[in-house]
């Protein structure tokens, strides 16, 4: 079996676990449905894995023609997929996080009585295909097939307890914008096949390669740019698309939280990297100044917004969905960049975020399953008796804070670098806050450090949650805490591991050179290989910087727990807490703004 010939199992793996265990139904037992989860899933982990090891170099990339339609002088109908190292990192990445949500479920998560056994693992199996292809096809249009078949299902697993209206409100909430992200991405689609005639990324990079222009593109190019654009910034929740993520959060399952920001959020800004890249980037394509100040100002306003709403909340799933859009701002920013060295410390960001946000809302979902709650206020003290537990979040808001030698650290110090000294500043700003916050929930649920808040005045407090179990645990199983200790573990080895880095830079050289790509998928005359650039290291302004805001975070977080918490939100921060305002009206509002922002940035 050829490298290429891998890419399809990939996905079909977990589509026929899903298969299996929808047609067994209720004849499974609880116990042979979450096996046959797992088994699939890691399955699914395993050709991933096993294709960035058979792969020749990090630069190498595996096409796989679907039933063979393989292209002729460069023009093809058929379906390809396309694993380069990145894209296939991310589906070892997602596979692997999908392996962590099953094992910390395992035999603790409360089916609700409408469910059958295998109605949770056939769900995230198939969550997993749709991200899995997402990242490896080369189409664009069966792009937005996964691309919807992760949201429909997404969807589901937000809203899993229909039983509860919270559920069923976050889950319309995340479907109806996240839908019409879709819509737009579809009709961007077109737009690019009326003017292409082509749907592949590659083919359609080739045939706007044709028509090279002077700096300005055509109309119904940027416009379709625009549209395809927006529905990935959605998915991504840039501000001011991200109204749905909070309120998803708040109300989905842990285990579907890990797997929401720990990659799918990531999936949006990968996308927004692979279209511009493959399709976009050429003579014919999106000039790149228009597109740097595009991604950086979106980059900036949703780290900043992000990181003060962060700060302000007392929900602890809320608190690390902000924390999400806040680094999705970051990442973005490592994207503006348009080059190799940008892209590689988003890379590994990405790598060490995934790690340590999921591992944190694993100890989140600990929280509300040992009390009931995962309001910061109501659980002061309480969690003293989980010493691991209190470790692992303190290091979760360290790693978000930036702290070296974790993997967050090196991917913010490689993105700043290449991002120059302003944004590096919003860097810093944003890491301080989002870890501060962490830390300041740290040392008062765990410790008891500061005053017992009194009052509560805000109505999203995390107070008398539904745990996920049949009950409140009197003991935590050992899965549920073997999943963070590991997810933290890869977190701190991204940064620590010398030679993964020099396999991502040349992974981002591969992943940025445009005409490779479109040679390597329509098998027409090789390209010169693209310029080696260094590989991402550690640099010492770069540990500063990690160090500089740490302390910061944990400045902001000794402050705060000094002074006496309060119910309500800062004065200056009122309107943001008011744009958040559970009405999906408004949320649209904001969505069709968005992309009018969009626009305006890219003329």
């Amino acid at each position: 079996m050829t490298a290429a010939q891998l890419l399809p199992l990939i996905v079909a793996t977990p589509l026929l676990g899903a298969a299996l265990l929808v047609a067994a139904g209720r004849r499974l037992s609880r116990f042979a449905a979450e096996v046959l989860g797992f088994v699939f899933s890691t399955g699914a982990a395993a050709w991933a894995v096993a294709l960035l090891v058979l792969s020749p170099s990090a630069s190498s990339r595996a096409v796989e023609w679907m039933g063979g339609w393989r292209p002729r002088d460069g023009a093809s109908v058929g379906i390809v997929l396309v694993g380069d190292r990145v894209g296939v990192g991310l589906a070892a990445l997602t596979s692997v996080l999908v392996v962590a949500a099953l094992a910390y479920s395992w035999r603790y998560f409360d089916e609700p009585p409408h469910q059958h056994a295998g109605s949770f693992p056939a769900l995230i199996l198939l969550f997993q295909a749709g991200m899995c292809g997402f990242v490896l096809t080369g189409d664009l249009f069966n792009a937005f097939v996964f691309f919807e078949l992760m949201g429909v299902v997404a969807y589901a697993l937000t809203g899993y307890r229909v039983e509860e209206a919270r559920a069923v409100q976050g889950a319309l909430t995340f479907g109806i914008i996240n839908s019409l992200g879709g819509y737009t991405t579809l009709f961007g689609i077109g737009l690019l096949y009326a003017h292409t005639g082509e749907l592949g990324l590659a083919q359609i990079g080739g045939r706007l390669d044709t028509h090279p222009h002077d700096g300005r593109p055509d109309v119904l190019v940027l416009a379709a740019f625009v549209l395809v654009l927006t529905g990935l910034l959605v998915k991504a929740a840039a501000v001011p698309f991200h109204f749905w993520l909070p309120d998803a959060h708040a109300v989905a399952p842990t285990p579907v939280c890990i797997l929401l920001s720990g990659v799918m959020v990531e999936l949006g800004v990968y996308g927004t990297a692979r279209v511009y890249w493959t399709a976009f980037a050429g003579p014919g394509g999106i000039p790149g100044p228009s597109v740097q100040r595009a991604l950086l100002t979106l980059g900036v306003l949703t780290a900043l917004v992000g990181a003060v709403m962060c700060w302000q909340q007392r929900h602890l799933k809320r608190l690390l969905a902000f924390s999400s859009v806040s680094h999705t701002g970051l990442f973005l920013i490592g994207v503006s960049v348009l080059s190799p060295e940008g892209l590689g410390g988003t890379i590994l960001y990405v790598l060490a975020h995934a790690g340590a946000k999921a591992a944190l809302f694993a100890c989140a979902g600990i929280l509300l399953d040992r009390f009931s709650s995962v309001d910061e206020h109501e659980l002061h003290g309480r969690a003293r008796q989980l010493p691991l537990v209190g470790v692992l979040f303190a290091a979760g808001g360290l790693a978000l804070a930036g702290l070296p030698p974790f993997g967050t650290g090196l991917g913010k110090a490689v993105s700043e670098e290449a991002a120059g000294w302003w944004p590096t500043c919003v860097f810093v700003a944003a890491s301080a806050l989002t870890g501060g916050a962490v830390l300041r929930a740290s040392a008062r649920i765990f410790l008891g450090w500061g005053p017992r808040p009194s009052g509560n005045l805000e109505t999203t407090t995390g107070k008398d949650e539904e745990p996920e179990t049949g009950g409140p645990l009197r003991r935590i199983p050992d899965t549920m805490l073997a999943v963070p200790v590991a997810l933290m573990a890869g977190a701190l080895a991204v940064g620590l591991v010398p030679g993964l880095w020099p396999a991502v830079g040349r992974a981002a050289d591969a992943f940025t050179d445009h005409a490779g790509y479109t040679a390597a998928v329509l098998g027409t005359a090789e390209t010169a290989p693209p310029p080696v650039t260094p590989a991402p290291h550690w640099t010492g302004v770069g540990v500063t910087l990690g160090l500089l805001s740490s302390a910061l975070a944990l400045a902001l977080a000794w402050t705060a727990v000094r002074r006496p918490a309060t119910d309500e939100p800062a004065r200056w921060a009122a309107p943001l807490h008011r744009l958040q305002s559970g009405h999906l009206g408004d949320y649209v509002a904001f969505t069709l703004a968005g992309i009018a922002l969009l626009t305006a940035l890219l003329c």
